[in-house]
């Protein structure tokens, strides 16, 4: 007994020295929601993050810029060792762009016909999102009716200079679309440094991209139109013969497609930066078109590969910023009986002035 008594009197001293940890049933439900909302507000961070010794961060919200664009159009067409280029002249475009964070839009006209719904047809309309990690672009163009018939061979003994830069408006395209890619080093490499101007590339980096994009493409064509002028610059030479697979009314082309490839940042001197980015495509494609001979038009759904290519020169000192870029697609399609090869892009030179300046970056 005596024993038992001086143990509890032992054991009153001991927890009076050293209280028992008291456990706040609370306090763990209340860190792992923090550590919760912290995750969802990184993630969602996550888009534009970026690592500053690499990268500038933009230091306003808001851009004006003014760009002069000269777009690049080309069609070849062949059949049966056939085969005809076409593309427009391409006037030079200017108009004014506001940008806002990732996105930036604007309008051009052209300078030799300053219509506000374009000239002979002519509309274009992009549309560009731009962050550190993912980038979407928009684009819809009608180029009108003012192609030229560049080089043409019809076959041995037909001389094709003939034809060289013959006007031809029986030729309407329609090209419309979305691209969309993802950025795997956009800690490091910033894209938008290179194409919307938002960012400056402190030390030359690289990054791998993959992206999935759709695009819907239709050509109009006056065949007869064709073949009356062909014949016409013929003069007194053998009767033209023209490949029933080139005499068609309209084609039109779905493509579905994934890309991958690489882009690589140059800073070659302080707030210079050159770009180069190269992606490759494969792509699901699907067509119909109506011809003038037995086989009543053709359809096809087939796989063939594309390209894009974007290049840049820039200069950026977080305030003002002028540069050049350049941005380039190709389109394949090929059946048994016809081919079309398109290559179509734009060269933009740009001068642009940031201005309201983000909180964090205001001096007290």
């Amino acid at each position: 007994m005596l024993l038992m008594l001086a143990m509890l009197l032992t054991a009153g001293r001991v927890g009076a020295d050293n209280p028992p940890e008291v456990v706040d049933s609370v306090a763990p439900d209340a860190n792992t929601l923090q550590k919760m909302q912290d995750k969802i507000k990184y993630t969602i961070r996550g888009f534009d993050r970026l690592e500053d010794e690499y990268i500038e961060p933009q230091h306003y919200e808001f851009s004006v810029m003014v760009q002069a664009t000269r777009n690049y159009e080309d069609f070849i067409l062949s059949s049966n060792g056939q085969s005809i280029q076409l593309s427009p002249d391409q006037p030079i475009r200017l108009g004014p762009y506001f940008g806002w964070r990732w996105i930036f839009l604007g309008y051009t006209l052209d300078l030799k016909n300053l219509s506000l719904f374009g000239h002979n047809g002519k509309r274009e309309i992009n549309f560009s999102i731009y962050s550190s990690q993912v980038g979407v672009d928009l684009y819809y163009r009608r180029t009108g009716s003012d192609y030229k018939l560049r080089q043409v061979r019809m076959g041995y003994g037909i001389d094709g200079t003939r034809f060289e830069d013959v006007p031809f408006d029986g030729l309407k395209v329609g090209i419309t679309g979305v691209n969309a890619y993802y950025i795997f080093n956009h800690g490091r490499f910033s894209y938008p440094a290179a194409f919307s101007q938002s960012t400056c590339q402190k030390i030359s980096c690289g990054s791998w991209m993959a992206g999935a994009g759709y695009m819907k493409n239709t050509l109009n064509l006056d065949f007869d139109d064709l073949r009356d002028l062909l014949e016409e610059k013929m003069g007194e030479q053998t009767a033209l013969q023209l490949d029933s697979g080139l005499m068609f009314d309209r084609i039109e082309y779905h493509d579905i497609n994934l890309s991958a490839g690489y882009a690589y940042n140059w800073v070659f001197a302080k707030n210079w930066l050159f770009c180069a980015s190269a992606q490759a495509a494969v792509a699901y494609k699907s067509s119909w078109g109506d011809t003038a001979d037995e086989y009543d038009g053709f359809s096809i759904k087939k796989v063939n590969l594309d390209g894009i290519g974007r290049f840049a020169l820039i200069y950026n000192n977080t305030r003002w910023y002028v540069g050049a870029t350049a941005i380039l697609r190709t389109n394949n399609y090929r059946t048994e009986r016809f081919t079309a090869n398109n290559i179509f892009g734009s060269i933009n030179t740009f001068l642009g002035y940031n201005f309201g300046l983000k909180k964090r970056y205001r001096k007290n």
